[in-house]
């Protein structure tokens, strides 16, 4: 009797043990994930992020939730994250404007380099200068004409200082010896929506934010970011005498430093396993967008790249 009354007492006592073990112990991870957009809604990071969080899931074995949080130019939703416990549980999808340019023209309440760490590049998106399908301005050369004409006197609207619109926009005046008054929204959804109702005259986009609004013919695409043409009737930025690497922003997945490595990791497999999910591509496809992928680690080096060349470009924007 002793013996049996023994082994109960060691058996609950291992099973206790072995669930206390569990709790501590569990793989990560163990909740939902939030996935912080420091931008307002309807613009190309919450879209893409809508196709990505319906379908991670998967390969997380857990949901990962979307949260806007715009204000600041980016900032407000990217200190949320910068102080949030580094654990994987939330993370930020930001841009390369917002997380290695903003810190040469502000002083940031977190410094980007020290406070997070790349988890993936998801995709690139280049720009495109839209104006309402009802638009005195049919051409990019109409528009900087009249830019020149009228310094100042045609609304801009962008997704915030030094944001992903606000930057090419810059480069471009530069480029063209144009000066456009810029108006400043809590993201391109809410620039775009300016643009629509007549608030504005002229704003930018991507391929995400566009395609319907093309099609259906309440904007006019004028000109494209880069050296190929993205529409066949709309020249690019190379055809239109402006060079470089201008209007192109990355679409970034950022987690707090002193993340775990173990965690990291499994947010890597989980961002990689999407690039071969055929339901994955086929949603990002019908966005327009592209599903170039870049690893943090990888990606790490170009933000190292990046914050050098975007010192420069700020002093240079600055004389």
């Amino acid at each position: 009797m002793f013996l049996k009354s023994l082994k109960r007492t060691l058996g609950a006592a291992l099973v206790a043990t072995l669930g206390l073990g569990t709790a501590v112990y569990a793989e990560y991870p163990e909740k939902p994930i939030t996935l912080v957009i420091p931008l307002g809604a309807g613009g190309s990071h919450d879209l893409n992020a809508r196709v990505i969080t319906s379908i991670i899931p998967t390969y997380l074995n857990q949901a990962m939730i979307v949260r806007l949080s715009p204000g600041a130019g980016g900032q407000k939703g990217t200190q949320e994250v910068a102080n949030a416990a580094a654990d994987g549980y939330t993370l930020l999808f930001s841009h390369n404007y917002i997380d290695m340019l903003q810190q040469h023209v502000e002083n940031l309440p977190y410094d980007p380099n020290a406070d997070f760490v790349p988890v993936a590049r998801v995709n690139y998106a280049p720009i495109a200068v839209v104006v309402r399908g009802d638009s005195e301005y049919n051409s990019f050369d109409e528009l900087i004409a009249a830019a020149k004409a009228n310094p100042g006197g045609i609304d801009m609207a962008h997704s915030g200082n030094w944001g992903a619109l606000f930057v090419p926009a810059a480069q471009i005046m530069k480029a063209t010896d144009s000066t456009f008054n810029l108006v400043p929204f809590q993201g391109g959804g809410p620039a775009m929506q300016a643009l629509l109702s007549g608030d504005a005259d002229v704003t930018m986009g991507f391929p995400s934010t566009l395609s319907s609004l093309v099609s259906s013919g309440k904007v006019k695409v004028l000109a494209t970011a880069g050296d190929e043409r993205i529409y066949d009737d709309v020249p690019s930025f190379a055809e239109v005498g402006i060079g470089g690497d201008v209007g192109f922003m990355h679409r970034v997945v950022l987690a707090p430093a002193g993340t775990p490595d173990d965690v990291l990791a499994k947010l890597g497999e989980a961002f990689t396993a999407l690039q071969e999910d055929k339901t994955y591509n086929r949603m990002m496809g019908r966005l327009g967008e592209n599903t170039d992928y870049i690893g943090g680690d990888k990606y790490q080096m170009m933000r190292a790249d990046q914050n050098g060349a975007y010192k420069e470009l700020v002093a240079d924007i600055a004389k």
